[in-house]
C-alpha cells in the first residue's frame, strides 16, 4: 500500500488582497481609518455606559459588554492585515493562525449570542414593562453574559482542533485571516467530515440564535399594534430600531459566509463578505446606538460637559 507523503507545513502566508495589488495603499488607508473609527467609538461607548449612571440598565449592560467583545475581535484581524496590506509581514505561524481562528469563532458566536440576548431584553422590557426589572435582575445579565461566551468557547475549541489536527501540504491562504474553509482548503486530505461539521455548527450558532430573534421580534410587535396612541408605538419601536438594524446586518453577513454553498462565491466576494463583517458590523454598533440614541447622546454630552467645565 503506498504511503503518502505529506510536507511539515511550520507557516501560512495569506494572499489577502493580491487581486487588487495597485489599490493596496488605498485599501490601507481606508480600512486603517475606520479601524481608527470603531476602536473610538467602541472605547468611547464602553467608557460612557461604566461612568454615566443613567445608562446602568440591562440594555445598555449588554451594549457594553458587546462592544468590548468587538473591539477585542477586531484587534484579533485587523493590525494584521493592515501589515499585510502594506507588505510588512504577510506570514503567520501555525500556532498564530490557530490562536487567530480560536479568538474569532470564540468572539464571533458571543456577539451572535449577545444580540440574542439584547432581543430578549428588549421582548422583556415591551412585553413584559411592569416586571422588567425583576425579570432582568443583575443574576439573570451575567448569567446570558456567561453563556454567550461559553457557547463561544466550545465552539471555538471543537473547530480549531477539528481543523488543525489535518495534515496540510499547500500554505497560501486565500484570504486575509485565518478563517475556517481557506485554512481547510490547504489540507493534504478529503476534508468533507470538517465541513459537514462546520455547515451543523454555523447553522446552531447562526439560525438559532437568528430564530430566538426573530420570535422575540413577532411578540414585540404584536404587542406594540396593541398600543393605543400613535406616540407611544412610535416610542417602542424607536427603542428596538438600533437593535434590529444590527441584527440584520450581522446575521445577514454571517448567514451569507457560512451557510452558502462553498462554490457558490469568487474569493473576491468572500472577501467582501469578511470585510463587511470583520470591518464594517463592529463601526456599526458605536455608530447606530450611540449616535441614534437620545439617552447615549446625552450622556456623551454630560460627559463632555463635565470634561469642559
Amino acid at each position: 500500500m503506498k504511503k503518502e507523503n505529506h510536507t511539515l507545513v511550520s507557516e501560512f502566508t495569506f494572499q489577502g488582497f493580491a487581486s487588487f495589488c495597485e489599490h493596496q495603499f488605498t485599501l490601507f488607508i481606508m480600512f486603517f481609518a475606520l479601524y481608527m473609527l470603531t476602536l473610538a467609538g467602541n472605547i468611547i461607548t464602553v467608557a460612557i455606559i461604566s461612568l454615566d449612571h443613567h445608562l446602568h440598565t440591562p440594555m445598555y449592560f449588554f451594549l457594553s459588554v458587546l462592544s468590548a467583545s468587538e473591539t477585542v475581535y477586531t484587534l484579533i484581524i485587523i493590525p494584521k492585515m493592515l501589515c499585510n496590506l502594506i507588505g510588512l509581514s504577510q506570514s503567520i505561524s501555525l500556532a498564530g493562525c490557530a490562536t487567530q481562528m480560536f479568538f474569532f469563532i470564540t468572539l464571533a458566536i458571543n456577539n451572535c449570542f449577545l444580540l440574542t440576548a439584547m432581543g430578549y431584553d428588549r421582548y422583556v422590557a415591551i412585553c413584559h414593562p411592569l416586571r422588567y426589572t425583576v425579570i432582568m435582575n443583575r443574576r439573570v445579565c451575567l448569567q446570558l453574559v456567561w453563556g454567550a461566551c461559553s457557547i463561544g468557547l466550545i465552539v471555538a475549541a471543537t473547530q480549531v482542533t477539528s481543523v488543525f489536527r489535518l495534515p496540510f501540504c499547500a500554505t497560501k491562504v486565500a484570504h486575509f485571516f485565518c478563517d475556517i474553509r481557506p485554512v481547510m482548503k490547504l489540507s493534504c486530505i478529503d476534508t468533507t467530515v470538517n465541513e459537514i461539521l462546520t455547515l451543523i455548527i454555523s447553522v446552531l450558532v447562526i439560525l438559532v440564535p437568528m430564530g430566538l430573534v426573530f420570535i422575540s421580534y413577532i411578540l414585540i410587535i404584536s404587542t406594540i399594534l396593541k398600543i393605543a396612541s400613535a406616540e407611544g408605538r412610535k416610542k417602542s419601536f424607536a427603542t428596538c430600531a438600533s437593535h434590529l438594524t444590527v441584527v440584520i446586518v450581522h446575521y445577514g453577513c454571517a448567514s451569507i459566509a457560512y451557510l452558502k454553498p462553498k462554490s457558490e462565491n469568487s474569493k473576491d466576494e468572500d472577501q467582501l463578505i469578511s470585510v463587511t463583517y470583520t470591518v464594517i458590523t463592529p463601526l456599526l454598533n458605536p455608530v447606530v446606538y450611540t449616535l441614534r440614541n437620545k439617552e447615549a447622546k446625552d450622556a456623551l454630552l454630560r460627559a463632555i460637559g463635565r470634561k469642559l467645565s
